[in-house]
């Protein structure tokens, strides 16, 4: 970014870090062994769309890929849209190394398309203890964080930073709690 960006408030937006995603992976001995947390078998991709042709392009590339990699790996998948004008590829695979996988060909190729700036999160569900446990990947930052919802509109604070505690050593944890985005109406 140049000074002349600077001076007109233009900046360039960040391209994603998704290979960080696959920390996840390695982390999922601790999730199961230490708090009891297995893969719910779902995660989801959350990004902007564009209505240019060369997005909607790029776009059914990408589904094409996606598809291939799902049908190898025995997921499915599924399209949604929120009220806020995000797209959701919703995976579904009761494997969480096929669901990192998959996320993670999906980034790389929106990425090479020159959509990285695009995508928003990946969110994958765990389940095992009293609430069901989300650890969310922000694209930009390249950095995991727990989101436990304790009802509809509120989040378990307290347990969100238990999780932070036990798991920062093998994940990139997003530290800067402001930027702990709720997805409460994540299509999981």
């Amino acid at each position: 970014m140049g000074l002349r960006d600077s001076l007109f408030g233009k900046k360039k937006l960040a391209e994603p870090k998704d290979d960080r995603l696959f920390a996840l992976t390695t982390a999922a001995v601790t999730l199961d062994v230490e708090l009891g947390l297995k893969t719910a078998g779902v995660a989801a991709i959350s990004f902007k769309p564009q209505s240019s042709g060369e997005f909607r392009a790029a776009f059914d590339e990408v589904d094409k890929l996606v598809d291939a990699v799902a049908t190898q790996c025995g997921s499915t998948v599924e399209r949604k849209s929120d009220e806020y004008g995000y797209d959701w590829i919703v995976l579904t695979d009761p494997d969480l190394e096929d669901l990192v996988g998959t996320a993670h060909t999906l980034s790389s190729e929106l990425t090479a398309q020159g959509f990285g700036s695009q995508l928003l999160a990946a969110i994958f569900k765990f389940s095992g203890g009293a609430k069901p446990v989300y650890w969310i990947y922000g694209f930009k930052r390249g950095a995991f964080w727990p989101f436990v919802p304790a009802d509809k509109t509120t989040r378990d604070n307290a347990l969100e930073l238990e999780l932070k505690a036990k798991l920062e050593k093998e994940l990139p944890i997003e530290q800067d709690l402001t930027r702990w985005l709720a997805l409460f109406d994540a299509p999981l």
